[in-house]
């Protein structure tokens, strides 16, 4: 019998090698005999954040309540309909132009800087939830994005770029930077120091030791001591750490020979969908391994111009979202939101086929979708297109649109999502009560 079979194998516990930490995912061996079903669920939070506005008569679903059908944009969620609440109604606290979109998204603030050097906002829900899961895990949270930050100059509006460029703030005055680097992520996630550091990194990659290698022999002695559910378990999740780091060295490999003429970042792949399939995958195994509960994530800045040929859309993101309302440019900016819902859908699964506990990575998340822009055409504040997404470790009902016709503010959204996920707060920036998504307006 293993070892590990009569006894519990601490929830925190972590495998050290040359300057590295490998954590381990939620394991039966974690859990005293006969007692885990009892075990409290464990909420987390997560933000998918889509930049400039959205084609509305393209997302909107027909229907209400659950009797709904859903969009063109939103039909890739249909595998994962009873787990998806549409929500729309919804106002902007703060609606000026791009800065107020990203800008209020978590923090609900109802103003901004007035020009480039004035950066104010409110704290971000996800930082709330940071000092909170703090305790319990050792990364309290992690903010990523697609694209380099820019925290310096103006960017629109003559207001800083930190506004478009970011969506977590630490304090009123202290905005968070995004993380655009695959590698820098890794590092941050399975590094021993925790340290983001050049040096640090450079150092790291003239090792030319694999994180896992480091560790082979305590995950060796590990494997001994489990049983055959927790050895595959521990099994498939350091294949897919494996399989992270592999394919960042392969973009770093790759960079100088694809792209002679351009200063790539070092690890970043220049393919969009590369680079994104690194950026969740990683989400996930923080979200897997439990070191971090709480991520905030950008698939584009506000103002973003990545075309989008693959798809048929040459034109640059940001100019077509100004479309002048003509149908065949509202058609295209759709085809962007509807491949952004495509692939959010393909991250989902990959969350839905995760095991947590008795069920999934998905069934205890709470992810909020969306932009802080609905028409785009006018930067409207208005009916934001917004998507709470998950089981939400229970507290999420799903299956549902809820169409809001007195004009609530997105921050009475947050003070929501907040007591859900057990952080209970009486106001974010401009909130002025709570948002009832657990029962169907009118009913």
């Amino acid at each position: 019998m293993p070892l590990l079979a009569t006894k519990s194998l601490p929830r925190r516990t972590v495998l050290r090698g040359l300057g590295v930490t490998l954590s381990l995912p939620l394991l039966d061996a974690m859990f005293p005999a006969g007692l885990r079903a009892q075990t409290k669920r464990v909420r987390r939070f997560q933000t998918f954040y889509v930049p400039n506005g959205m084609a509305m008569e393209y997302w909107l679903p027909s229907g209400a309540g659950r009797d709904f059908t859903l969009s063109p944009i939103l039909e890739p969620l249909a595998p994962f309909r009873n787990q998806v609440t549409v929500l729309s109604g919804l106002k902007a606290n703060w609606n000026y132009i791009h800065a107020g979109a990203s800008g209020s998204f978590l923090t609900g603030t109802t103003r901004g800087g007035r020009n480039e050097v004035e950066i104010i906002a409110d704290v971000s829900i996800d930082q709330l939830l940071a000092r909170h899961f703090a305790k319990e895990t050792q990364v309290a949270s992690i903010e990523l994005a697609m694209d380099p930050p820019n925290n310096a100059g103006a960017c629109t509006g003559n207001l800083s770029c930190v506004y478009t460029h970011t969506l977590c703030w630490r304090s009123p005055t202290q905005p968070l930077p995004m993380e655009h680097n695959p590698r820098a992520v890794f590092e941050k996630l399975f590094g021993d120091s925790g340290s983001t550091e050049r040096a640090a990194r450079e150092a790291r990659l003239r090792q030319h030791r694999s994180i896992l290698d480091s560790v082979a022999d305590k995950l060796a002695r590990l494997r001994r001591e489990l049983g055959p559910y927790d050895v595959t378990k521990v099994d498939q999740y350091t294949e897919s750490v494996r399989d992270v780091e592999r394919r960042i060295q392969k973009a770093e490999e790759q960079r100088d020979v694809e792209l002679p003429t351009i200063e790539q970042p070092q690890g970043v792949p220049p393919v969009f969908e590369d680079h994104l399939a690194l950026m969740l995958d990683l989400q996930r195994l923080a979200l897997q391994s439990d070191l971090t509960r709480v991520i905030s994530f950008m698939i584009g800045k506000e103002q973003s111009a990545r075309p989008y040929p693959q798809i048929g859309v040459p034109e640059a993101h940001h100019p077509l979202s100004h479309h002048s309302n003509r149908p065949e440019l509202v058609a295209h900016m759709s085809k962007i939101n509807r491949y952004h819902v495509e692939l959010f859908a393909g991250y989902l699964a990959k969350l839905k086929a995760t095991p947590d506990g008795d069920g999934s990575l998905l069934d205890n998340m709470t992810i909020l979708y969306g932009s802080g822009i609905s028409n785009s055409n006018a930067h409207s504040g208005d009916n934001l297109p917004i998507l709470l997404v998950g089981g939400g470790a229970g507290t999420l009902r799903g299956g549902q649109y809820l169409a809001f016709a007195d004009k609530p503010p997105m921050a009475n959204l947050l003070v929501t999502l907040m007591d859900k996920l057990g952080v209970p707060v009486e106001r974010i920036g401009g909130s002025t009560g709570k948002l009832a998504i657990d029962t169907l307006p009118g009913v």
